[in-house]
């Protein structure tokens, strides 16, 4: 082919440029040519209101909306509200806060229900005492495995052979796990639900994000600077996510002398206070070292709890209604 001139109204040649330039006498205005170059779909149709949630036009105005990956409940659902309960580490506690808000708001008079997401950690259950329960399921969907006091609970433990069978998939498989309990689960008529994270900013937490319809956050910390650094990371997810934030919880915030009554900051003094006026966020309570509770939990009896530490929690929680 001689020298292009980049004219391709006078040339034939099916090269990579040919069909790349506007037509002759180009007014820009795609509603009224039929040319198939660059500048075609790329203008809002006649009419936009740039809500892209009601259009299906591929033009070039169309944002992403995290609406885009929301997967659908089970046509047998209904769930109110949902709120996970997140950390930036593991070990502060995050399925401890998620079991007691559930036993909380259900004292209250709410049907809860609680989304193990937490796959290849999950203690949901032992907590609840439904080891060696498993979940049932039908052509219709799986059906959650209701606690002695109708918490309606969903975990990887509850169709594991053996709770002990360890769970060793990659994060693509967990992240689709958690999507299946959202969507081919069975929730019935639930008021809250509570969605128990994995520690960090990974996969589950992102697909969490996008795929369900978060109505806030809880972050769970402990007093330690390390975590409250961590915590942090957690906190701008969320925001970077537009995911909106109730509040942080600090568990394991001191022991109580159960002679005299004082205060021992067991894990050092807290900053959070501190962090959250940084970040903007409400610190929601401080929970203690409870050796009572961590014998209910140990006995599957979480439900039988009597600690008033969760007022504030419970308050921002049920606001959303």
């Amino acid at each position: 082919m001689s020298e292009c001139t980049h004219n391709c109204s006078t040339c034939s040649a099916n090269c990579p440029s040919a069909g790349q330039q506007a037509p002759e006498g180009c007014t820009h205005d795609c509603s009224t040519c039929s040319a198939n170059c660059p500048s075609a779909a790329q203008q809002a149709p006649e009419g936009c209101t740039h809500d892209c949630s009601t259009c299906s036009a591929n033009c070039g105005s169309r944002q992403m909306d995290l609406s885009d990956f929301r997967k659908p409940l089970n046509p047998l659902s209904k769930v109110k509200k949902v709120i996970g309960v997140v950390s930036g580490k593991g070990g502060v506690g995050k399925s401890l806060v998620t079991s007691l808000l559930a036993v909380e708001m259900g004292r209250l008079g709410y049907t809860t229900a609680i989304l193990d997401a937490d796959i290849t950690g999950p203690s949901i259950p032992k907590a609840f005492g439904l080891n060696g329960i498993r979940a049932d399921g039908d052509e219709l969907g799986i059906y959650p495995v209701p606690s002695k006091f109708g918490t309606q609970i969903m975990s990887v433990n509850l169709l594991l052979p053996d709770e002990t069978d360890p769970v060793v998939w990659r994060g693509p498989v967990i992240a689709g796990q958690v999507e299946q309990f959202w969507s081919e689960v069975i929730w019935k008529d639930v008021d809250f639900m509570f969605i128990d994270m994995p520690p960090g900013t990974g996969d589950v937490p992102l697909t969490v994000f996008q795929s369900i319809p978060i109505d806030g956050i809880v972050i769970v910390t402990s007093p330690q600077q390390l975590v409250s650094m961590v915590v942090t990371k957690a906190i701008k997810m969320a925001q970077l996510m537009n995911v909106p934030i109730l509040g942080v919880v600090e568990n394991m915030s001191y022991l109580q002398c159960p002679d005299c009554g004082k205060r021992l900051s067991v894990f050092g003094e807290s900053g959070l206070d501190k962090v959250a006026d940084k970040l903007g966020v409400k610190v929601l309570g401080k929970l203690p070292i409870d050796p009572a509770l961590a014998r209910n939990v140990d006995d599957g009896q979480i439900e039988l709890y009597e600690g008033d530490y969760m007022g504030d929690i419970v308050a921002a929680v049920e606001a959303l209604l």
